[in-house]
């Protein structure tokens, strides 16, 4: 084990009051971190994802410059190639773990002023017509769109109403949500899931075996 680059992350509530954990291996203490990198995330022990963002936004940033500086040289197309490859593929990776986080909000920001580069408008123009007009999800609706895939895509994860009991209740089709009174795994990828399936209109809930059919449908009402 090399002790320079081994990390531990002990996580806490915002409840000051917590016992410092010390790990310790053949007599070397090993440190613990506010933060760490895994598969391009960071992780705070907090899970407030606000580590993270700050790590994204100089990217961001810096995409919205180059797609300033090149609008008048290129086509529609091209900016719009130039945005989902630059801007969208970090906006949208890991989303599912970040979008719900108050943080979010400045790269929601940043993404409204890329949007208004692309269409040359002004820096107060309201986006809700432009983000239509280039088929492109705000990124809530990004955040909500990637976390049902999740849920389609890994559906033996979850356990509907109907396979618990044999009651033929309105909310049969249902994902079964468990019970828990803690807001950290409230705001997390499964409960989260869960609770946006099951607000999903019942024609939707329907095609949740068929993949394809799902995906369509649920995308022409974000939009």
């Amino acid at each position: 084990m090399n002790f320079t680059k081994t990390l531990f992350l002990q996580f806490v509530a915002k409840n000051p009051n917590y016992f410092d954990i010390n790990i310790t291996h053949r007599n070397n203490y090993i440190i613990k971190a506010n933060h760490i990198k895994f598969l391009g995330l960071y992780i705070d022990d907090t899970l407030t994802w606000k580590t993270h963002i700050d790590n994204i936004l100089p990217k961001l940033s810096s995409a919205c410059f180059a797609m300033r500086s090149v609008k008048p040289c290129v086509s529609q197309q091209m900016l719009l190639a130039i945005y989902y490859s630059y801007f969208h593929s970090i906006m949208s990776y890991g989303i599912i773990f970040w979008g719900q986080s108050k943080n979010s909000i400045r790269v929601f920001r940043l993404q409204k002023r890329i949007i208004r580069i692309m269409l040359g408008c002004k820096s107060r123009d309201s986006c809700r017509k432009l983000f239509i007009s280039l088929k492109i999800l705000p990124l809530p609706s990004q955040y909500i769109f990637c976390l049902l895939l999740y849920v389609v895509k890994n559906k033996y994860l979850f356990s509907t109403n109907n396979e618990l009991h044999p009651i033929g209740t309105r909310q049969y089709q249902n994902l079964h949500q468990p019970s828990t009174n803690l807001t950290k795994y409230q705001s997390g990828v499964y409960y989260m899931g869960i609770n946006l399936f099951n607000s999903l209109p019942a024609f939707i809930k329907e095609e949740f075996s068929n993949y394809n059919k799902f995906l369509p449908l649920f995308k022409k009402i974000l939009m």
